[in-house]
């Protein structure tokens, strides 16, 4: 008898705009354990599991959702956290819609199995349970690995190379592990308390982490490997991009990095509990369409804004933020001004911003994106009021490692070149994966390229072959 078809996603319940402007609370309560049996239930169990094809890690999916559809929690667990050491994160904030939901079966026809879904809810089932089981780690190898970033790459190279055999110590420059999780991340899409309980749970496993240790000044990588038989670069893309248009200098035009920095790891959000300096803008632009913007946006609203614009240069169809993330912003009263694009900014007496000049646009040909290009109408100026900025057009590595290594082959934007098929350097003994080599993406690609090198790294340390 054919498998009757539930066309929609069980939905998630989530806190209601008008409640969650005024707190960082998670927006998604995420599923019960009910409604996670249903949604599993869902799935065709398909014997080509396509959806596997769209996942960077390469995560057993059918697997996983069938054991949630028998209710077997634990199995679940397990079957998942083979391949990714972060479900509860990537459950959070990977675009699934893109990946692994987009090669669904159902997705034909219907709405794709809640995939992103179903893992957080059993990340989330397994923290319930209390510490995580450790896996079995073999005898070691007598190699040691250093890796540098505990963001998602670092992380997750970290964990397969232990799980391995391999000694492994992360090199953090900052003073809490997680990288992009826990600086750019704002804590009502991804609560820090589960980066810390996923680095936690490495930590166990017999990572060693070193915080406020900064490659390229502390040490050099030259110095890590005289002590290290391998080293990973997964330093991310933190040096933000700027428009280079007048008034960029004015108090209150803030990049995209120091805003989110200051509001989530300095904890501005928090005040007076931390007195971290940030201003309160009431009039906030945002400039940008990704997902970091959109970060911004509800960010600014949260501290305070009684105004908060999207200012993008294309019209929302090309938007590269998830749609979810839209989705909520909009709910959240964000106004969204397409197909424009800023090229002044105008200060008070005391140089802080008063006003944006911007110029209205329209589409054109495509460009190497594959979208319609922008292009300025003459004569369409106009003026917003704003009195804080936040520009969120993108970033790019940190040039330190490159400048302190000088064998270390770069590209012209500073992205480090690899093997895209091992994620080698051209520096012997030296890996790197995620923002630092692909400018700015996401956290699951991070992954996927960290758990490439990891195999990489293994195969060098067993064979000595380069």
């Amino acid at each position: 008898m054919a498998k009757k078809i539930i066309p929609h996603k069980i939905p998630m319940k989530e806190q209601p705009p008008e409640r969650r402007i005024k707190n960082f609370d998670e927006v998604p309560y995420g599923y019960t354990e009910e409604e996670a049996i249903q949604e599993a239930k869902r799935c065709l169990q398909c014997k080509k599991a396509t959806c596997i094809d769209g996942c960077p890690v390469e995560i057993d999916i059918p697997g996983f959702i069938e054991a949630i559809a028998q209710g077997d929690f634990r199995s679940a667990i397990k079957r998942l956290k083979e391949k990714n050491v972060l479900p509860a994160v990537c459950g959070r904030v990977c675009p699934q819609e893109e990946q692994c939901e987009n090669f669904c079966a159902l997705n034909k026809k219907y709405e794709p199995v809640g995939i992103g879904r179903l893992e957080r809810f059993i990340a989330d089932w397994e923290a319930r349970q209390g510490p995580a089981p450790l896996p079995k780690i073999p005898e070691k190898t007598g190699k040691k690995v250093a890796v540098i970033g505990a963001g998602p790459g670092g992380l997750t190279v970290a964990g397969d190379l232990i799980q391995l055999g391999h000694s492994v110590t992360i090199f953090e420059a900052l003073h809490r592990p997680g990288g992009v999780l826990v600086y750019g991340i704002p804590e009502f899409r991804l609560p820090k308390a589960i980066v810390y309980r996923e680095v936690d749970y490495l930590i166990r496993c017999g990572v060693e982490l070193k915080l406020n240790f900064v490659v390229g000044k502390t040490a050099t990588i030259d110095q890590l490997l005289e002590e290290f038989d391998a080293v990973y670069i997964g330093t991310g893309a933190g040096l933000p991009w700027f428009m280079n248009i007048p008034g960029e200098n004015l108090n209150g035009v803030y990049s995209a990095n120091e805003y989110l920095t200051r509001s989530n790891l300095m904890k501005a959000y928090l005040f007076p509990e931390y007195d971290t300096p940030i201003v309160k803008g009431k009039q906030v632009a945002v400039i940008g369409g990704g997902n970091v913007a959109m970060d911004c946006a509800r960010t600014a609203l949260r501290l305070g804004a009684d105004e908060v614009r999207i200012v993008y240069r294309r019209s929302k169809k090309e938007m590269p933020a998830r749609n979810e993330e839209i989705h909520h912003a909009e709910e959240e009263g964000i106004i969204f001004e397409f197909l424009t694009l800023p090229v002044k900014y105008i200060g008070d007496e005391n140089n802080w911003v008063r006003k944006m000049e911007c110029i209205r646009m329209k589409l054109g040909e495509p460009d190497a994106s594959g979208r319609r290009r922008p292009v300025p109408i003459e004569g369409s100026n106009f003026t917003l009021p704003v009195d804080t900025v936040i520009c969120a057009i993108g970033q790019s590595p940190n040039p330190l490692i490159p400048q302190t290594t000088p064998d270390l082959k770069v590209a012209k934007w500073g992205n480090i070149e690899v093997d895209p098929r091992t994620g080698k350097t051209s520096k012997k003994r030296c890996w790197a994966g995620g923002d630092v080599v692909r400018g700015g993406a996401t956290v699951i690609l991070a992954m996927g390229d960290a758990r490439i090198a990891a195999r990489s790294i293994d195969e060098y340390l067993r064979t000595g072959v380069w």
